[in-house]
């Protein structure tokens, strides 16, 4: 067999060398196979905040956004919780040829929906009880 290289030229001018040992025993991710792709994002919301409306106006909001397909809806659920709240993952879906378009915009969208609807900015905060003896 012989030993070749595959070469590619990045949008930052950058030369990829692939060889066989990455071709053949490596995973291939083929991103353009399926018809939609999930776009990850997360927002810390205060933990003073009203998770359940946050959810309901992010789905309607990011849905909004330039685009993301209609089905699968667009998913909003509690990741995890950290000391300052509630971390809501954001999953919209798109063409993977508007990944980042989605992904920038969704975000965007997210920011401005929550701050025009009053929802409070996520503060870390610390209770400290002092106690004299």
């Amino acid at each position: 067999m012989e030993n070749r290289e595959i070469k590619g030229c990045a949008l930052v001018k950058l030369l990829t060398l692939v060889g066989n040992a990455k071709i053949f025993g490596g995973t291939i991710r083929n991103y353009s196979a399926n018809p939609f792709r999930r776009v990850e994002l997360k927002y810390q919301l205060a933990g003073s905040a009203d998770h359940v409306a946050a959810m309901q106006l992010l789905k309607e909001r990011v849905a909004t956004v330039v685009n993301v397909v209609a089905q699968p809806a667009v998913e909003v659920e509690i990741l995890e919780f950290t000391l300052v709240g509630p971390v809501l993952a954001v999953r919209p879906y798109c063409h993977t040829d508007h990944y980042w378009q989605v992904y920038f915009d969704g975000n965007r969208i997210i920011r401005e929906s929550l701050n025009a609807a009053g929802f409070p900015a996520p503060m870390p905060a610390q209770v400290v009880l002092v106690q004299n003896r």
